[in-house]
């Protein structure tokens, strides 16, 4: 497979460059398929002035030339040559349509340029590609997202075959998953061993873990943008892989040719079939949908359609049902007014449903978030050097904490539901991108958020307004007791929160290799995870910002220093970040979080402190290509006490968040051996988490009793291992349009015991002695994928 390189070449007749200028603009895409190249490298030749451009996520490009006429010359990898006069007397609208070079055999993968966009005031920002992200050996034969990303620098994971990340000392909770722009709450299948994001109906995804532009809200630490493929408006394509445990397939194509293209996606387990040749009355397994309709309704109008939905499933004989998980759906209207101006209507809807039967205990529990979004934004390209995108976004929330049921006729417990919770999130924004001089270019922006938490709930009432008592003489916190209620009607507003996000960004050209930039960004939360371990699960519940909860306030401040080295053959990243957050939910010792109808008499309001430096060095050419990824971090909370009189949490005292990791490296390399052989290997060695242990143990009424003096007072051994992946594609029959490849894994080739928990038990016989236990989830992990497309 060949790296795509497309080339603009404009020949320039006689006329002078001191007249008006103008801009071409318009949409690159393949003649076969009629799909975008997107985020693809152009190298634009203005009278032997070379520039680099590259084209957007749907494909666009756009620069300005003096008004004249010119010989337009396209040229990419594998497609054939394009040549044609453009009358540039006037903004012109271009669409350029490839056709495949019938001389290529190799198949045309369009994959991203790694050269840093020097210019460009964008940092703390990774974009990866599906390409990309296939070549990352992961666990079980899976190409995945979620841990791709975790081999990037300030991305660590939460904990093996656990959900979620952290991103710069951030909760897992602080990070805004969008795909196709849609929130998506519950991001792993089986409790972290896959993604929910099939790999194969991905375009690309992007991580802003800093520098975060104005359009963006919500979250506290970073957002991941992830983009679906468009369907194939040519052809009916089928693309698919069987591996061990799982399996899946795409099919792509045409409802009308050239104007209206479908996708669809799906996967599945099945590990658990085996199961039933057994006496095993237990399964896991998990399933996912997806889909994409795309409408070309014109040149100036385009409508999307995308849709998700997947579930988990485990059962353990007849005593346990859990189901979870998440569903989503988003129409998009794209329109273009002029060859400057061009807006985005979005209509979304997201479901995270958790669902947990107990029989032996006699109770089934529901929970879950749904929201409702709408977005309309607008990209005003004013000139060359200065652009504007302005928008407003509206989102409602419905907060189910839990229902409670009977599970079987005989069931002792009593139905009940904790009421659910509605608000209601308002924001609008403005950002600017603008060249000040040929050295200097900044974004700036300005947020106004707004959340609105509302009624149909009874609010708990409390002396001094206060949920959370201190007991002086057993030195500890407590729930106090409501003094009263007072009932808010449906839609009546509970309590109102606004904050104003300013974010700014600067690239500084030191040369035309090299430059430093420099990033701001403020962030509001109003919504909580509630979480009773140190790693995410799908029992953890969203709590909205009201009364007794304040929204979450992040300031981030970032500087970097960026250089493409030999002729963009390897680039280097630097960056350092300084993190303050203020309203980060804290609990009190003993809090129960799960099925609590006043969570507010468990929580009390800390802060937060991350820091860190980030290397990351790129070979991007040649047989061998890679990265390797280091960084050292701190991230640290603080729970002081309210008066002078209490403690806090943890004696006032800073202690490390459980996403805390001071060493943090990633290796990963690419090695095309042939046309038949490629082989991947990744390495990642990561500072063990923050634990806390029992530090002594005492005896009351005849119990041993463990002793906890500071939270998060010791750290997991050391988490790290290796992974390797070699992909064998037999010679293409020129004649058949069936491809294939075998794909041959290794997950933690050394076969490391990476500790997931470390638990405490007193030895039998004996009143002092203790044991420790350590549980692994993953050891030596060999997988066989077979991927086809036809």
């Amino acid at each position: 497979m060949k790296k795509t390189l497309v080339v603009l070449s404009l020949l320039v007749s006689s006329f002078s460059f001191a007249q008006k200028p103008q801009k071409l603009s318009g949409k690159i895409t393949q003649a076969k398929n009629n799909t975008p190249l997107a985020l693809t490298s152009v190298t634009i030749t203005l009278d032997d002035q070379e520039q680099v451009l590259q084209t957007d996520d749907s494909g666009n490009y756009s620069l300005m030339a003096a008004s004249g006429t010119y010989q337009l010359s396209v040229y990419v990898e594998g497609f054939e040559y394009v040549s044609q006069k453009i009358d540039l007397t006037k903004d012109v609208v271009q669409n350029i349509s490839l056709q495949p070079d019938d001389n290529s055999l190799d198949e045309i993968v369009i994959t991203t340029s790694n050269k840093i966009n020097i210019r460009k005031p964008e940092m703390s920002v990774n974009k990866l590609t599906a390409a990309e992200i296939k070549k990352a050996p992961v666990v079980l034969g899976e190409t995945d997202i979620l841990k791709t990303i975790l081999l990037l620098p300030g991305v660590v994971n939460s904990g093996e075959g656990t959900l979620g990340f952290n991103v710069r000392g951030g909760g897992s909770d602080q990070n805004l998953l969008l795909l196709d722009q849609t929130s998506v709450y519950g991001s792993s299948h089986l409790y972290g061993f896959f993604s929910v994001f099939n790999n194969d109906a991905v375009s690309n995804i992007k991580l802003y873990k800093g520098g975060i532009p104005a359009r963006y809200g919500g979250r506290g630490s970073s957002v991941l943008e992830i983009n679906q493929k468009e369907g194939d408006y040519k052809d009916h394509k089928a693309t698919g892989g069987i591996g061990l445990l799982s399996s899946r397939l795409m099919v792509e194509g045409p409802v009308i040719k050239d104007k209206l293209s479908y996708l669809f996606a799906g996967r599945a387990s099945y590990a658990h079939l085996f199961l039933k040749l057994t006496d095993i009355k237990s399964s896991a397994y998990f399933y996912d949908l997806n889909t994409k309709w795309s409408y070309l309704m014109n040149d100036k109008n385009q409508l999307y359609f995308t849709g998700y939905f997947g579930r988990d499933i485990f059962k353990f004989n007849d005593s346990f049902d859990n189901k979870f998980g998440n569903t989503v759906a988003n129409l998009t209207w794209n329109s273009k007014y002029s060859s400057k101006i061009n807006s985005e209507a979005s209509v979304r809807y997201s479901d995270y449903y958790y669902g947990l039967t107990l029989n032996f205990v006699g109770f089934s529990w529901d929970s879950g978030i749904k929201n409702y979004d709408f977005n309309y934004k607008i990209n005003h390209q004013i000139n060359d050097e200065f652009s504007l995108k302005y928008g407003i976004s509206s989102l409602y929330y419905n907060f189910n904490p839990g229902t409670m049921e009977p599970s079987k006729p005989d069931s002792q417990v009593n139905p009940f539901q904790i009421p659910h919770k509605y608000a209601w999130e308002n924001a609008i924004f403005i950002e600017a991108e603008q060249e000040i001089n040929s050295f200097l270019s900044v974004n700036y922006g300005l947020r106004y958020s707004m959340f609105n938490r509302l009624g149909e709930e009874n609010i708990n009432l409390y002396e001094n307004n206060n949920p959370v008592v201190y007991n002086q003489q057993t030195d500890t916190y407590e729930k106090a007791v409501p003094i009263g209620t007072k009932y808010y009607g449906k839609n009546k507003s509970i309590s109102q929160f606004d904050n104003f996000e300013p974010r700014v960004a600067v690239s500084v050209k030191l040369t035309d290799d090299q430059s430093v930039k420099m990033s701001y960004n403020r962030m509001a939360q109003y919504v909580h995870l509630i979480s009773n371990t140190t790693s995410a699960t799908p029992l953890d519940i969203w709590e909205p910002s009201g009364p007794y909860v304040k929204p979450q306030i992040v300031d981030q401040y970032a500087v970097g220093y960026f250089q493409n080295l030999s002729d963009n053959k390897y680039s280097l990243e630097i960056e350092s970040y300084f993190k303050l957050g203020k309203n980060r939910l804290d609990y009190i010792d003993g809090a129960d979080l799960i099925g609590n109808r006043a969570i507010e008499q468990v929580l009390l309001n800390g802060k937060t402190e991350a820091y860190g430096l980030e290397f990351l060095f790129r070979k991007n050419e040649g047989k061998l290509t890679g990265w390797v990824a280091y960084t050292i971090a701190k991230s640290m909370q603080q729970t002081p006490g309210r008066t002078p009189q209490e403690t806090g949490i943890n004696n006032g005292e800073w202690y490390r968040t459980p996403h805390d990791r001071l060493h943090d490296l990633s290796i990963v390399a690419t090695y095309d051996f042939s046309k038949k052989w490629n082989f991947n290997a990744s390495f990642t060695l990561q500072s063990g988490r923050p634990v806390t242990y029992p530090d002594g143990k005492y005896e009351f009424l005849g119990v041993q009793v463990p002793n906890y003096n500071k939270r998060n007072n010791y750290s997991m051994p050391a988490f790290h291992h290796l992974d390797i992946s070699a992909t064998y594609t037999p010679t293409k029959n020129e004649n058949r349009k069936w491809q294939s490849e075998w794909v041959f894994g290794i997950y933690n080739v050394y076969n490391r015991k990476n500790a997931a928990s470390i638990s405490f038990r007193s030895v039998e016989d004996s009143n002092t002695m203790t044991e420790t236990t350590k549980l692994s989830i993953f050891g030596i992990v060999p997988s066989v994928t077979y991927n086809f497309k036809f």
